[in-house]
């Protein structure tokens, strides 16, 4: 579940690249969003 929406944030970053840059500072906050969700999967997937 988790690593579906670390994925979706990454996707709607990759667009706001793409796109333009109004909605810049949404899209780099879901992208840190991401990246935390990511390394807590994988702290939590390591202690098991």
């Amino acid at each position: 579940m988790l690593e579906t929406i670390a994925v979706v944030f990454l996707l709607l970053w990759v667009v706001g690249l793409v796109s333009s840059y109004t909605m810049g500072g949404l899209i780099h906050i879901l992208l840190v969003v991401a990246v935390v969700v990511v390394l807590v999967r994988v702290i939590q997937g390591r202690r098991l």
